[in-house]
């Protein structure tokens, strides 16, 4: 599958100065490893892979030898019974949040040996980082994201190209796509909010165009979170972990879609949950919409550090755990009206968050609310996302009187036009703004 982050990756290596250490972090099974060896596989005459949670000696070479870099190359070499050669040789060390020193070897590799070209990944990798006894090599390493696929990326993996190049020039003109590709283009839609971005998932869809054939992944998916809660934190904290977790779906049944402690258990709070919630965030698992005060630069300046609301990270695994059904979901949720929006706006989320926008959300005094805002061309443009076609909004008006934006996005199942200083774009081109 096509994966976006593979430019990225082809231009750290191609950098002929200031290259470091790589991280590559996400949640579980987004596909890190495989993105890796293929990046290796295309773009390197070798390269040598280390997963520290599987090869314990590896792990104990770490553990027990100074972190010298030529000491470790001579090591790995050793173990992996291959010539590691600087600028040609990849080196891969997966799960590196299992192996602190290995993290921390990064550093001297940067300092010391920066012709080696060396790619990490992590799952729990955030979760790591946090803990009081991780030394984290800061300003020596790279970092990039890897999410799920996006919706381009699942048109991509569908061979869905020409479509892809319509919604693009669509977004840039403001022209409307023909009828029978924008229909096209809303049924591709809601097969993605059924298998998500996981590329297992999808994987399967493709070889199978089953839907039934699907639903063991992802259940297999959820399943390995909650193995790592108990793997990655404390019975006590596993507990809280896994009841937030699972309050996400009647979190987002409710008009309003605030996070609120007490829909977890009876006398929740911040101070007993909090960290739970930073645990899921950290893992990657949920994503976080932060609430703004006020519109102003910078956004995060303006927080309410007690309001925000949390959505999955992955459409696919929202729609499985909230148990909608794929009948439901392709007849475009007739008899779920009122949850449809926390399916879209879960959607849309995740969507700003894969195109590395910071997520924020707006309100006054309770009588409207802007789902999104971000920051985009140094401009902060609010976005009102809509499940359907009806797009009368008293809350846009609202906004768009007090703080008179370049222009407002607003989301929904019609076409792409441009009226009234707001944007229309449909619910499959959130992955072009």
């Amino acid at each position: 599958m096509k994966r976006k982050i593979m430019e990225k990756l082809i231009n750290w290596k191609n950098k002929k100065q200031d290259r470091l250490p790589l991280i590559i972090y996400g949640a579980r099974q987004v596909g890190k490893t495989y993105i890796l060896t293929e990046f290796a596989q295309n773009s390197y005459k070798d390269y040598v892979y280390i997963n520290f949670e599987q090869m314990d000696l590896m792990r104990d070479i770490f553990n027990n030898i100074d972190l010298i870099p030529d000491k470790l190359i001579k090591e790995i070499e050793n173990y992996t019974r291959k010539k590691i050669t600087p600028e040609q040789t990849l080196i891969i060390l997966d799960e590196i949040q299992t192996c602190e020193r290995a993290l921390t070897s990064l550093k001297y590799f940067a300092e010391q040996a920066p012709e080696y070209h060396i790619v990490c990944a992590g799952s729990l990798l955030g979760v790591a980082i946090n803990r009081m006894k991780f030394s984290f090599p800061v300003g020596k390493v790279e970092m990039l994201n890897l999410s799920s696929l996006d919706f381009e990326e699942f048109l991509m993996a569908n061979n869905e190209e020409q479509l892809i190049l319509d919604i693009r020039n669509g977004i840039q003109t403001n022209e409307p796509l023909l009828e029978y590709k924008h229909n096209r283009a809303l049924e591709l839609f809601k097969q993605y909010l059924i298998t998500g971005g996981m590329p297992a998932v999808i994987k399967q869809f493709i070889q199978t165009n089953s839907f039934e054939d699907i639903r063991y992944i992802q259940e297999n998916i959820l399943n390995s979170y909650i193995a790592d809660m108990a793997k990655y934190a404390t019975a006590t904290e596993t507990t809280k972990i896994r009841l937030a977790y699972d309050s996400i779906p009647v979190q987002l049944s409710k008009d309003n879609k605030k996070f609120q402690y007490k829909l977890i258990k009876k006398g929740a709070s911040t101070s007993n949950f909090g960290v739970a919630i930073e645990w899921l965030e950290l893992a990657r698992i949920i994503i976080k919409c932060k609430k703004v005060t006020n519109i102003e630069k910078p956004l995060e300046g303006y927080i309410d550090l007690s309001a925000f609301k949390i959505y999955m990270s992955d459409i696919g695994l929202f729609t499985y755990k909230a148990k909608i059904s794929v009948e439901d979901i392709l007849s475009y949720f007739v008899q779920l009206n009122q949850y449809k929006g926390a399916v879209i706006e879960n959607y849309v989320g995740q969507s700003l968050i894969s195109n590395q926008y910071d997520i924020y959300y707006w309100e006054s005094e309770g009588k409207a609310e802007i789902d999104y805002i971000i920051m985009k061309d140094n401009n902060i443009i609010p976005i009102e996302v809509k499940s359907s076609e009806n797009t009368k909004s008293k809350s846009l008006d609202v906004y768009m009187k007090r703080y008179k934006p370049e222009y407002a996005i607003r989301i929904s199942t019609k076409n792409f036009r441009f009226d009234n200083n707001i944007k229309s774009v449909p619910l499959y081109a959130v992955f072009a703004i």
